[in-house]
């Protein structure tokens, strides 16, 4: 005869159900994990697109830029030609003056050599080399030779003239004179001078001034 123990199949099946819900619990760390990846892509993503739009940005600025400058590349050029011809002007102007005053030096330094000149002397020959003058003559006497340096030294623009040598020539004595010059600027044209003075504004041809009484009238009364 075989004998079931029913009372310990059911503890048994009690107790398995007992234990069934520990085993089932469940691991949300994967979960978390993947929560936060996704909340990393969507920070990169969001970030991503803000440096796009940002660059966008700058490219229609550029273009922009660009625009202006093709706009304004024609003003430019004729800007650099202006300057261009400007610089040509000023120079051909600095070499217009450059001529004159060479011109004038030698003009005015003949005009005052010839005025400083004695009489019993004359000018062999007179060299000029930069600013140093150097002439050479004869005179009838010592005398005259003192005055002419005298008289150079006087000019304003010549330096203090310098006799090298001197000797006799038969009846006649030469000499030999340097000095340096600096040929100052002609001086400007002195202002006009002031018509004379016209009657006052609203006075009468004819008239007297007001400070002054009129004239007597002719005959008594």
């Amino acid at each position: 005869m075989i004998k079931i123990n029913l009372l310990a199949e059911g503890k048994r099946a009690v107790i398995r159900k007992a234990r069934t819900p520990l085993m089932e619990r469940r691991d949300y760390g994967p979960w978390i994990l993947g929560g936060l990846s996704l909340l990393g892509l969507l920070i990169w993503g969001g970030y991503w697109f803000f440096l796009s739009q940002k660059i966008k940005q700058r490219e229609q600025e550029i273009v922009v830029a660009q625009k202006e400058v093709d706009e304004l590349a024609p003003i430019i050029k004729e800007v650099e030609g202006y300057k261009l011809k400007k610089a040509e002007l000023e120079h051909k102007i600095a070499v217009i003056n450059n001529l004159k005053a060479n011109q004038r030096g030698p003009v005015r330094l003949m005009d005052q050599i010839s005025r400083a000149l004695p009489e019993l002397l004359w000018l062999d020959s007179m060299e000029v080399a930069g600013t140093n003058v150097s002439v050479v003559g004869q005179a009838f006497n010592t005398n005259a030779v003192a005055n002419f340096i005298e008289n150079l030294d006087k000019v304003p623009e010549f330096e203090e003239p310098i006799l090298q040598n001197t000797a006799q020539q038969g009846a006649v004595y030469g000499y030999h004179i340097t000095f340096t010059f600096a040929i100052a600027p002609p001086p400007p044209p002195p202002p006009a001078a002031a018509g004379p003075a016209g009657p006052p504004p609203g006075a009468m041809p004819g008239t007297a001034p007001p400070d002054q009484p009129p004239p007597a009238s002719g005959g008594a009364n």
